[in-house]
């Protein structure tokens, strides 16, 4: 083989080398493209729960989609939402909900939020956003210097007097804004 005939059979190896790598990467990107799509569409209309069970529900205001979050709280933790929800309602019948964030939030249109609901794998987190100022506060401490938190596990016993206390004093409380 002349150096010519070398130089030209190099060539096709490096044309056939180049095509096989784009026809690679073009698979590789169809394949990427593929599983974006399967995982950005859900493929029932069930509620996507996120890590530790807390239901992914899109941001929106009103009772509906805190009582959707509430629906799709796993196992005994949507009994309890509801009653937690039942609760706060009764407590506070002019009280404003939304979600936002993946968790439930209770408060005034113009006042803000004063209470949230979060969803953990072994139980359901109340966070006060002004809890520091409640008698008594609550046991969970924050971070947070004016947060205090109260986490409900399945086998405790809910003592609805004091979160109904705490619910009345916390609504009367400036809100946060979020």
């Amino acid at each position: 083989m002349n150096r010519t005939e070398v130089k030209a059979k190099s060539k096709r190896a490096a044309r056939a080398s180049g095509a096989r790598k784009k026809a690679v990467k073009k698979n590789r990107i169809g394949i990427a493209r593929a599983k974006a799509k399967s995982i950005t569409k859900p493929k029932s209309d069930k509620v996507v729960l996120l890590s530790g069970g807390n239901p992914q529900i899109a941001k929106a205001y009103g009772d509906a989609p805190v009582q959707a979050y509430i629906a799709a709280m796993p196992g005994w933790k949507s009994t309890v939402g509801r009653r937690i929800d039942a609760l706060i309602v009764r407590t506070v019948p002019d009280v404003y909900k939304a979600v936002k964030w993946n968790s439930p939030l209770y408060g005034f249109e113009d006042k803000g939020w004063f209470l949230g609901i979060h969803v953990f794998a072994r139980y359901i987190k109340l966070a006060f956003f002004r809890g520091a100022s409640l008698r008594p506060p609550p046991p969970g401490e924050s971070k947070q210097k004016a947060v205090r938190y109260l986490d409900i596990y399945e086998d405790d016993q809910l003592d609805e007097g004091q979160l109904a206390a705490w619910v009345k004093q916390a609504s009367q409380l400036p809100g946060e804004r979020m």
